[in-house]
Order: structure tokens, then sequence, then C-alpha cells
């Protein structure tokens, strides 16, 4: 494709709709098929093989070498690996809205923190940034559209000056249309995101350095979901899926998450890979602003907030977080041995304040003191390994005065057992904050969490069989003491005592000639206790062919994927303070989401197409994702990525 039919290309992704979108692909078809197999006797010089990703963990493991470029199409159409978090999560139903974790897992978080995460998900941890090693120059571009109106663009260039340095940018935009009381649709969500990476080595290997600067902004305009009308049936939720032409209770929220970030790793080898020197520096800013200029009334009483504290007319109340944290330590490997010890200073600041209004203009009435926090952490890891065999490994980081966490493993063959620790305190935002509907000022003890966890990972059946198994099967138990969490009333509060959760993973991968399976289920006892919500059974259950068509010129695979999710008490959501909180009065029934997909892969270009919520009208005619937020109804979604390697 000539270069500047590729930026013309570029240009018109993030702003086309579906319609445009079908067009392309079919425009696309055609090209790419007679650029990829035009002639089978040309011989590509660069591609997948000669571009190396290089991440920092293996940087800081003395393992600087890198690997091959992943150009797989598993799970390319799952929506949960468009973002940077692809766990099980709980949001609001709409494509880039607020979320949370959904199962449970040990926090090895500790130190002062923020505490606002809702928008976690949609940003890059700045330690598992990719960066590359390449023969030639590298770059892609990713388009992903929906009928619901979510779409997603990335384009990332790449290019090595000599062996010593590789530089790159990045640019990520995606967002969603409004499902509920919109008509025609309008944007809900929106984020756009640059990075700038680097990476320097001398000709011995002998230092290492990582860097990459992140820009992101993220802005959701917040519903506050759906106001039932007096005719709705309460009781069975069934009169709520009219969607568009349902009513909210927010007509003018929004919430801005800005986060910049700038992250170094440089290593320095003393004594060949026995003992190396590492320095990190990590410095971030998180700016949040939740406002709305139209606080909802009924006959005179404010309604869906709990009260307006400062102003009864609107509320904008804004924080601006800053970290900086220094890390500075010895690492080194051998055959047997991989070792590291370091020793990490943080500081931080939180600045708040909240905006009121008069008729003759806006008055900074309520600037809140700085908080800072200065802080001195330690920590550490082994791990020794006998082959293929047998793997012992502990880890552990203590913050001054009294918080800490601690890992040990123990793995023989396909076994392996897991105990983990911790103990933390609570966030800045769990701690103190005033805001126009919310006021509180805690002095909560540190919450201890233990968790003993045993797996199997086992193959049955050799590689090149035609029958091949994949059993990953593992038993938790989990005993957390001291629980801070928000309650009812959408407040911090401190569970005194202890809970348990036991927790049960299998996960079976089938491969039978043409035909796979990928499926897994998750089963929680003890998630609906107070402070705790967590669904009884959440399964991912997937079944598809696979195989090449036209003389293994196109791989491609066709099949269902159903995530079920059992009934449970969901987490409410706060948008004026970002926080997810336990509730008595909803449940949300089970329910299950079908898709159908196909994928492709022609060379360098990924395609798939997918039916989402193929299901939906048998037997319900949706779903509640939260409490009166209805997951998106059924839609036609498609994706590309195209890979260029000179």
């Amino acid at each position: 494709m000539p270069d500047s039919a590729l930026s013309c290309l570029i240009s018109r992704l993030p702003a086309a709709g579906l319609r445009r979108g079908l067009v392309l692909l079919l425009w696309l078809c055609p090209l790419l098929l007679r650029a990829q197999i035009v002639d089978d006797t040309t011989k590509a010089l660069y591609g997948p093989r000669t571009t190396l990703v290089v991440r920092e963990v293996n940087v800081l493991r003395n393992l600087p070498e890198g690997t091959p470029i992943d150009t797989t199409i598993n799970g390319i159409q799952q929506s949960r690996h468009w973002f940077y978090d692809s766990t099980y999560q709980q949001d609001l139903g709409n494509y880039a809205t607020a979320s949370r974790r959904l199962l449970w897992e040990v926090n090895t978080n500790i130190g002062a923190r923020f505490g606002r995460t809702a928008f976690d998900k949609y940003f890059p941890e700045p330690t598992t940034i990719p960066y590359y090693d390449t023969r030639s120059p590298y770059s892609f571009f990713r388009f992903i559209q929906g009928g619901t109106g979510e779409s997603v663009f990335e384009g990332m260039y790449s290019r090595s000056i000599k062996k010593a340095v590789n530089l790159g940018i990045a640019y990520t935009r995606f967002g969603g249309d409004k499902q509920l009381a919109s008509a025609p649709k309008v944007g809900l969500t929106t984020h756009s995101g640059v990075l700038l990476f680097g990476r320097y080595q001398t000709k011995d290997d002998r230092y290492q350095l990582l860097a990459n600067y992140y820009i992101g902004r993220h802005s959701a305009v917040e519903q506050g979901g759906i106001r039932p009308g007096s005719q709705d049936r309460l009781d069975s939720l069934r009169g709520l899926f009219s969607y568009n032409q349902e009513n909210v209770w927010l007509s003018q929220a929004t919430n801005t998450d800005n986060r910049d970030r700038f992250h170094l790793a440089h290593t320095y080898r003393l004594v060949g890979r026995g003992l190396t020197a590492f320095h990190v520096l990590d410095w971030g800013r998180q700016y949040n602003r939740y406002e709305d200029k139209a606080l909802p009334y009924d006959n005179d009483t404010l309604r869906y907030y709990p009260r307006a504290l400062l102003d009864s007319i609107r509320t904008d109340d804004r924080a601006d977080y800053h970290q900086v944290e220094n890390t500075v330590g010895v690492l080194g490997r051998t055959d047997f041995l991989e070792y590291r010890l370091y020793g990490r200073v943080r500081n931080t600041r939180l600045s708040t304040r909240n905006l009121v209004y008069f008729p003759a203009g806006e008055d900074l009435r309520h600037l809140l003191p700085d908080r800072r926090a200065n802080q001195l952490f330690v920590g550490g890891s082994v791990a020794f390994r006998w082959k293929q065999v047998f793997d012992v490994e502990g880890a552990g980081e203590y913050k001054f005065p009294d918080e800490y966490w601690l890992r040990g493993s123990l793995r023989y063959g396909p076994l392996r057992a897991d105990l983990t620790s911790s103990a933390y305190a609570p966030s800045f935002t769990e701690t103190q904050l005033t805001s126009n509907h919310y006021r509180w000022q805690n002095n909560f003890s540190n919450t201890l969490s233990n968790e003993l966890k045993v797996s199997l990972n086992q193959r049955i059946g050799r590689r090149e069989a035609r029958l091949q198994q994949q059993v990953r099967a593992s038993v938790a138990v989990a005993n957390v003491t001291d629980l801070v969490y928000y309650n009812q009333l959408a407040e911090p509060a401190q569970l005194s005592g202890s809970q348990q959760l036991l927790i049960g993973t299998l996960r079976h991968q089938l491969h039978l000639g043409l035909l796979h399976t990928d499926n897994e289920v998750v089963l929680t006892q003890g998630g609906s206790g107070e402070g705790l919500r967590i669904p009884p059974v959440v399964a991912n259950l997937k079944v598809y062919a696979e195989g090449f068509l036209f003389k293994k010129a196109l791989f491609s695979q066709i099949g269902l994927e159903t995530y079920y999710q059992a009934r449970w008490q969901p987490y409410d959501y706060a948008p004026s303070t970002q926080q997810f909180f336990v509730q008595d009065h909803f449940t949300s029934r089970s329910y299950p989401i079908v898709d159908a997909f196909v994928t492709a892969d022609i060379k360098t270009v990924s395609v798939f197409l997918k039916m989402a919520y193929l299901n939906q009208g048998i037997y319900r005619n949706g779903y509640f994702a939260s409490p009166y937020y209805t997951g998106n109804p059924r839609s036609f979604q498609f994706g590309i990525k195209w890979n260029f390697f000179d």
C-alpha cells in the first residue's frame, strides 16, 4: 500500500462509524489478498522473527535478549483484551466506563496511594510497556468498531538506530456512545493517550536503559443509572430494557481522569550476570474532576445524592495527586539461583479543592491543605530452580513501620503451592474526603490478608498428537481481617474480625484436529458477606474450529464464546467519589452472554468479525452489569490489526 494511501486511511479511522468501517473492510480485503498472496516466491526480509519485544521485567532479571513479537489471533475478538487489564471486571455496562476487578485477589500495593482506581483499566502500567529490538522500522495500526458506538484506534511506530538505540511513539484513542436515554446516540466515554518510549544498550550489553512517558486523558459522562418510573416492576426488572427510552438520574455530570507518567529503569553489570546494580525512577500525576452542572431535584428535594454540603446548584470537586519513587538495588542470576535486593523512597502529595458557584461567578471557597507522605521501603526476592522440575521462590517488601507483603511458592513438576500475606493501610481517599456530597475523616487500622493456593498445570498428550489437552486447576483459601470497604452509604467503613473465602478455578483446553475448546470456571464461596460482593460462579466457555484455507495463505477461527455470571448483589457506584460500594437492595440475576465470531490471519494482517450478545431476546431482553446499569444490547463488531515490518 502506498504511504499516502496509508496516511489517508489512518486519518479516517478514529471518526469512522460502523457503516464506513464495513466499506473500509470490504475495500481492504482484495488489497490484503493481492499484497500477501500474489507471489509465493517472494521472500520477506523482515517480519515477526526479526522484531523482538524487550520488557522491563526481563531486563531486571538480566535477560535482555527479547522475544519474538506475538502475532497470534487467539482472543483478539474478546473485548476484555482491548484494554490494559484483561481480568474479569464489573463495570457500568458500557464501553470504557468505571470498573473494578470482579474476583478476589490479595492486595500487594502497600504504602501511600490515591485510592481512585475506577479507570485504571484504561491506562497502561509503565513497567509493562513493550520495547523493541528491530532490524527494520516496525509499526502497526489497530482499529475496532462496534454497532453500539464502541471504537478503538491504536497506532505505533518504532525504529532502531543501529543496535544501541530504539525509539518509538504510539497513539491510542477509544470511546463509546450512550445506550440509555439518548436518541440519537451521543458520546458517553472518550480516551486518548500518547506514549513515547525508548531503549538504549551498550555493545557488550553491560548497560541497559528503558524509558517511557505516557500522557492519558479519560472522560466519562455519568448518567447515574436508570431512574425507574412508577409503572416499572422493580420486583422483576423486566420493564427496564428499553435502552434509549429509559430515564436516567443525571443529565449534566462528567468524570475526568487525566494521568501523566514518566518511568525510567536502567541496569549496570558489575560482575557479569551475577551482580548488577539497578535504579528505577517513577514519576506520576493523576488529576480527577467530578462536575455536575445541574443537581437533580424533585419538588425541591435533592435526589440521587445524599446531600449537598457546599453548593446546592452544582458540584465541582477536584483532586490532584503526585507521586515520585526512587528504587535502588542489586540483582543477579546464575544457572540455578536468581535474586534481587532493593530500597525504595516514595514521596506523595494530594491537593484537593471544591468550587462553589455564585450568580456573580465562581469562588474558590474550599481549598484543603495538601496531604503529604514520605515513605521508605525495603524488599527483595530469591528463586532457586533445578532444571524444569523443581522451583522455590520467595519475595517480599516492608514499608516502615507497619506495612508489608510476603509471597512464597514451591513447584514440583505440575504441582505448585503459593502462600501470600499482606498488611496494608487504607488509601488517602478512604482516610479523608471533603466534597460537595460526602465528608469523612477516619482512623482505620491496617487490613491483613492471607491466602494459601494449591494448583495443578498439566498437559495431556504430546504436542504433535491429534488429541491434546491442557488442565489448569487450583484451590485457594483466603482470610481477610479488618477489611476496609465502602458501605451502603457509599462511605468507608472497617469490619472487625475475619472473613474467609474458598476459591476454586478450573480451566480446560482441548485440541482435537480442527476442533478447539477453552473453558474456564471460577467458584467462590463466602463472597456474599458484609463488605464483600463476589459472584459465586463466573465462567467463560469457548468452542471454535481452527485451520488453514487457500493453500495455507489464510489462517482462521470460527466459533462461539459464552460468558456466564451467577446471581449476586453487585456493587453500586458513586460517581462523585469514583467508588464502588456494597448494597443490599438490588440483585442481578444469573445471565449468559453468547458471542459468535470469525477471526482470520493473512500474513501480517489480523481481522475479526463478531456478533456480540447473540442470545439477546432469548429468555431475557437484557442484563444488568451494575445496579440499574444495563449491559449493551446485541451489536455487530469488527476489527483489524496490520503490522508493517519495513
